[in-house]
């Protein structure tokens, strides 16, 4: 090959490099901080009902391990979830939204969730915003601590945590309802 042809080749390179560096910053761009606005808290006070039992269970089993039910601690169940979130604890207090999503028994010897749901609210200005929860629960401990580690809506760019305390359980069933402490912050 001729000095030329090496020169041509070396300087399409070059140019191909550039081309496809610029392309690629095309498609995002940094924003200063200050224009996402000011940074909001809020705190938020409702009750999740989780159903496992009777005509419409808000939470069911999609899938276990083949030990699961000689399991004491139900190790390897999954179950999903459209459980409702209420006003006061009483199921037919005032609906305010909806947890959606999946939580597995993830402890061999204790009774401990893994949670991965999006609180769906569906009341007044909170109409629409959504929080993700991602999370272990330690189901037996009256109170609990969960991450929000997200959220839609007016909770745009969410983090902080839920204080979940359980309000009531049937051991026999598994149905419980749970008081939930929001504390978020977000934009």
């Amino acid at each position: 090959m001729g000095v030329v042809a090496v020169l041509v080749l070396q300087l399409s390179l070059i140019a191909t490099i550039l081309v496809t560096q610029t392309l690629a910053a095309d498609w995002g761009h940094e924003i200063p901080y200050e224009k996402m606005g000011k940074e909001k808290m809020t705190r938020l006070h409702f009750y999740f009902h989780d159903i496992i039992t009777g005509k419409n269970p808000t939470a069911v089993r999609v899938a276990e391990a083949p030990t699961t039910n000689q399991s004491s601690t139900l190790f390897g169940a999954l179950l999903m979830v459209d459980d409702p979130l209420t006003e006061g604890p009483e199921p037919t207090s005032k609906l305010v939204g909806r947890a959606q999503g999946m939580y597995g028994f993830a402890g061999q010897k204790e009774m401990v969730l893994i949670m991965a749901l999006s609180y769906v609210f569906t009341d007044d200005k909170y109409n629409g915003s959504t929080l993700s929860v991602l999370s272990r629960n330690p189901i037996t401990n009256p109170v609990r601590e969960f991450s929000v580690v997200g959220g839609t809506g007016l909770f745009r760019f969410a983090r902080g945590v839920v204080d979940a305390k359980t309000y009531w359980v049937n051991f026999t069933s598994g149905n419980a309802i749970v008081e939930y402490n929001v504390t978020v912050l977000h934009y």
